[in-house]
């Protein structure tokens, strides 16, 4: 065999190993989103085929995820109510928007919009919809149907009722578990597949009927009529708030799974050329009324486990999933649900392990944003406590620039290297002189507030003739920054100070020609570094304008 036979070899195994993982998963998934299990595979064919052609990642599998399910639940259940069909087509345009959104992300190059939601919010979303998912899925196992939704009263419902628990249901689900745990060791065998194979067999020969262990049901797939769904203006304009956040949510997610994996081998990550594939990818599983889908970790984990080399791998398990749905889609309908509901245990293991959390507790730091995020989704359910953690995030991205932290500098003797003087006492600062750093790039957020510290240390410094702004930390200034800065130019010179800016980036430097203050001439930002500032000659010393 020639060595470049050898990765189309590997893809081959790959594609064929995952798609027993896949296809139980696809219907899987499909229960926790309470859509029909064919809304799980027609996704996972949209996803497999067009991230396979239009993808950046070799690894990455786009699938229906359990976190984009569960959002999808709770945003259709809130719109929907009981009304199945209903419930379809708004997942169809939450999906479609969905892929709307990443196309214009795409196209817009903005691939770090992932960015926006820190780390430790995501880690607690994910250790929080883990728990809401698994104990969603317990009313599968043990035969007990809660009346409340919220997970305090539909937990306390649900172990209120543990006089009608199905055992047998329940036992189903251990052994289930166990053996997706153990077989799990063996990254070649479709452990999930033979799980359903076993199940369909006791179905088939009667046990699950004895045991009232239901089954999933039979189920059409339908690839002849794709369109929009046809929902009210009225309805889009909500549809499009719920999708944004699930756009953020499964991009974070699958721009994770991705640069995680590109990391490990060295694969480069083209962020927007992925956001234009999901975009893609969910528009398609829309239009078949599919659910959205990402790069979920456990799938393209175990596609990397498998050997994948390259995206065709997710092609070749596309293909294996479309001849095993066609041939055996009368079995699957055999499938019993405590069976899905071990799958889905399973895939969402994963993120119940708090040890996620350590770090964070460690090093004492977003201890408490984390920790919020899990009450958020546990207390407000899934969708109110992913916009919460959103939320979160941004204030948490506001409060840090927000911060009016200023940084005073001096020499060390004897070098060029300037220094805070709260950290080395020992750097020395010229008399008539003060030097500035602000810490966070100026915005109309912490403007006021930097420029005000500025002036109170100005203010407290007698025969002052020469202040000196270090811009380093600011690659650009909006127009609320323009203006105080402006402002505290003309408020200098009043008080017989010259201001000098030093490590000004070329895009300010560029702005503040255009801005042409009086107060700001270009000879005031032609230093480059806080050096060259320091050489310039001193103002001869005048009367102050104040009185």
């Amino acid at each position: 065999m020639a060595r470049r036979d050898l990765p189309a070899v590997a893809d081959l195994v790959a594609g064929l190993s995952i798609a027993g993982l896949l296809l139980p998963e696809a219907v899987a998934y499909s229960s926790i989103a309470g859509l029909p299990p064919q809304s799980g595979v027609l996704a996972l064919f949209a996803g497999l085929l067009v991230y396979g052609l239009l993808g950046n990642s070799r690894f990455a599998i786009v699938s229906a995820t359990s976190s984009s399910a569960a959002v999808l639940l709770a945003a259709t259940g809130s719109l929907a109510g009981t009304d199945a069909a209903l419930r379809v087509a708004l997942g169809a345009g939450i999906v479609l928007l969905t892929g709307v959104f990443f196309i214009i992300a795409g196209l817009a190059r903005l691939g770090a919009v992932s960015s926006l939601i820190a780390k430790p919010v995501l880690r607690g979303f994910a250790l929080g919809l883990a728990i809401t998912i698994v104990v969603k899925q317990m009313p599968k196992v043990l035969g007990v149907h809660p009346m409340h939704t919220d997970f305090l009263r539909f937990g306390w419902e649900l172990l209120a009722g543990w006089s009608h628990w199905n055992w047998a249901g329940g036992a189903m689900a251990l052994v289930a578990l166990a053996l997706l745990r153990g077989l799990g060791r063996w990254r070649a065998v479709p452990a999930a597949l033979l799980v359903i194979a076993i199940g369909i067999a006791l179905d088939v020969s009667g046990y699950c009927e004895a045991w009232n262990v239901a089954p999933v049901g039979t189920f059409t797939l339908d690839f002849s009529s794709p369109g929009m769904p046809q929902l009210a203006r009225a309805d889009w304009l909500r549809l499009g708030e719920l999708a944004f956040a699930m756009a953020l949510i499964l991009y974070a997610e699958s721009y994770g799974s991705i640069r995680t994996f590109a990391l490990r081998h060295g694969d480069n990550v083209s962020a927007n050329r992925d956001l234009f594939a999901l975009g893609v990818a969910n528009i398609a599983s829309a239009l078949f009324h599919g659910m959205p889908v990402g790069a979920g970790y456990s799938a393209t984990s175990a596609n990397e486990a498998a050997g994948a080399q390259s995206r065709a791998a997710g092609l070749v398990a596309g293909a294996v999933v479309l001849i095993a749905v066609l041939t055996l889609l009368p079995w699957i309908a055999h499938t019993p649900e405590p069976l899905l509901a071990a799958i889905v245990i399973n895939a969402v293991s994963h993120s119940l392990n708090p040890a996620a959390l350590r770090p964070l507790f460690v090093w004492r730091r977003d201890r408490l944003i984390a920790l919020v995020a899990v009450a958020a989704v546990l207390l407000l359910g899934v969708l109110d406590g992913l916009l919460a953690a959103i939320g979160l995030s941004l204030l948490m991205l506001l409060r840090g620039m927000s911060r009016a932290g200023v940084s005073w500098l001096g020499r060390l003797d004897g070098g060029h290297d300037y220094v805070d003087t709260a950290r080395h006492p020992e750097a020395v600062v010229p008399p008539g002189v003060l030097i500035a750093r602000p810490e966070v790039p100026l915005f109309f957020g912490n403007a006021d507030g930097v420029f005000a510290t500025l002036r109170t240390r100005v203010e407290a410094t007698p025969m002052l003739q020469r202040m000196v702004l270090s811009l380093e930390e600011s690659p650009d200034l909006d127009a609320t920054s323009i203006e105080a800065l402006c402002d505290f130019a003309q408020w200098t010179r009043q008080r017989g100070s010259q201001l000098v800016l030093a490590r000004v980036k070329d895009t300010v430097r560029d702005l503040l020609g255009q801005v042409r203050s009086a107060d700001l001439p270009a000879a005031a930002y032609a230093p480059w570094s806080v050096d060259d500032a320091m050489q310039l000659p001193l103002l001869p010393p005048k009367k102050s304008d104040r009185f």
